[in-house]
């Protein structure tokens, strides 16, 4: 069957029953949800939400997250998906610095959000549940005093994200509002999609299990219903689940984190091989380094499907590795896009030769700005190239390999040691089932490498395995670049989008060992 239009608005006019979300709950096609998205626009601008104008979501992975991101887009609006794990005051602060006018969220969630609601000044007539609750207007009967037909005047909208960043409150990449219909800037990604990373328009079918208000996801999300495909709604990742999902719908493309590869890799060789996972053709990932040898064995299992890329919420992707690509040079997160430059630099600006480790700036990137805070997006670029506050190389043939966050580096020594390499090893081990290395301060060295470890389901904490983590790094390792010391924690703090958060990890570390 092939898709008739450019875009989910078109293709919804033109091939109505055509599957739009697969699962959870009944399936819905392009037609049905081209109408609910419909309504709910219109239902927005009779409460007051104008083209230009802000409105949050407070969500888990639900399709009516899609239903609020498609109608935002056909009108004008900024939305901004907030992270349905903040708590009441960090919501109440996104919610007040984006100027939202109205804030869409479910009924388990309700009571923060009303807190952070009341906290921001978001009118009680602005307060939308989609699944019912007190103070809130139920969103399937603000849909229900909408039109079907689409808006009279239709204009681009925008997803506002806030960044976490590495210091400070997070800050909203704003872009600028553009006028004009969403089919003209959709068919620009659709096409450059399709050369970049091998998305085509088609009977596809795109699994959501990363959480949708986070940057990727909800753009691959948004993309798959642009190009015709049909999408499964994960409510939360589970390993084996996640499995099940491929196979029940045949799933050909998906969006996943490397945390996501390591815990379904550590699933028993009995469970991995009960699934048929033969229909995945595309299997994106970014957001966090991934270890060479956890790449190597999913694509062993999955085949060549993975497709690496490196960018920033402000950014976008700006460099891309196909699966053999990746596979001629293993560690690469890609090579520059078509209009995009890639530059190291040292801290004092100059530009470092291949090989040479430094912070990395693109050129080439959509326009933003952080949301009122002009200074530190001026700190965040270097005339036309913007830097995310990585550190990385490019080879002679421009291919750039990631080292880690400005942030986190260690040095001990003198030397730069880059958590990841170290952690990259620690991972390959079976008793690790996840692990954060650190630098804490030291009298002789100025930093020590400090690895904590979540040890795998099996495994016993203690000396003994402390001492085999040790020896593994023996072979794999500069001696500079071995732990100093190793300490068992019963979980770390990941981001929902797989991003190890080692500052608050080394804040932890120091606040527990003060004395």
């Amino acid at each position: 069957m092939g898709v008739e239009g450019v875009g989910f608005y078109e293709i919804a006019r033109n091939d109505p029953d055509r599957p739009a979300v697969l699962a959870p709950g009944v399936p819905m096609s392009y037609g049905e949800l081209h109408a609910e998205v419909n309504r709910l626009s219109g239902a927005l601008a009779g409460i007051g939400v104008r083209p230009g104008d802000t409105l949050a979501t407070v969500l888990g992975n639900r399709p009516e997250f899609l239903t609020v991101l498609l109608a935002a887009v056909q009108s004008g609006l900024y939305l901004v998906p907030v992270s349905r794990h903040l708590t009441a005051p960090e919501i109440g602060y996104i919610l007040a610095d984006s100027g939202a006018k109205a804030v869409i969220t479910e009924s388990v969630l309700a009571e923060a959000v009303s807190g952070a609601a009341d906290e921001a000044g978001v009118p009680a007539g602005g307060r939308v549940s989609v699944d019912g609750g007190d103070g809130y207007r139920s969103m399937a009967a603000l849909c229900a005093t909408g039109s079907a037909e689409p808006p009279a005047e239709r204009r681009m909208g925008s997803v506002m994200l806030y960044t976490s960043g590495t210091t400070g409150r997070p800050k909203g990449v704003r872009r600028p509002m553009l006028d004009i219909a969403p089919e003209v800037l959709i068919d620009i990604m659709r096409r450059t999609l399709g050369r970049h990373l091998g998305l085509e328009p088609g009977d596809e079918v795109h699994l959501a299990v990363g959480p949708l208000y986070h940057s990727a996801p909800c753009v691959h999300a948004m993309m798959a219903l642009n190009l015709g495909h049909a999408v499964v709604v994960a409510p939360r990742f589970h390993p084996e689940h996640t499995l099940e999902l491929i196979q029940r719908h045949g799933v050909t493309n998906t969006f996943m984190v490397p945390t996501m590869f390591h815990r379904m890799l550590a699933l028993p060789d009995g469970v991995r091989a009960r699934y048929d996972l033969s229909t995945l053709r595309q299997v994106y990932h970014s957001a966090a380094p991934v270890p060479v040898e956890t790449k190597q064995k999913m694509m062993q299992w999955w085949g060549p499907v993975l497709y690496e890329y490196y960018g920033s919420t402000e950014s976008g992707p700006v460099v891309v590795a196909t699966p053999h690509e990746w596979l001629a040079r293993p560690g690469t997160v890609g090579r520059a896009v078509d209009g995009v430059r890639i530059r190291i630099l040292d801290p004092e600006g100059a530009e470092l030769p291949p090989g040479e480790t430094g912070l990395i700036y693109a050129s080439g990137q959509p326009g933003f700005e952080y949301h009122g805070d002009p200074a530190k997006t001026a700190a965040a670029m270097r005339g036309d190239y913007y830097t995310p506050g990585d550190l990385g190389r490019l080879d002679e043939d421009g291919w750039l390999y990631m080292s880690d966050r400005r942030t986190d580096l260690i040095i001990s020594g003198g030397v730069n040691v880059y958590p990841a390499e170290i952690e990259s090893v620690l991972l390959q081990h079976p008793a690790v089932a996840d692990v954060a290395v650190i630098g804490v301060p030291d009298d002789d060295w100025g930093q020590r490498v400090v690895a904590l470890v979540e040890p795998a389901e099996d495994a016993g904490p203690g000396e003994g395995l402390a001492a085999e983590l040790l020896a593994h790094c023996e072979p794999r390792l500069a001696k500079l670049k071995h732990p100093r010391r190793v300490e068992f924690r019963e979980s770390l703090p990941r981001t929902p989008s797989g991003k190890l958060s080692r500052r608050r990890v080394r804040d932890d570390y120091l606040r527990e060992h003060a004395d």
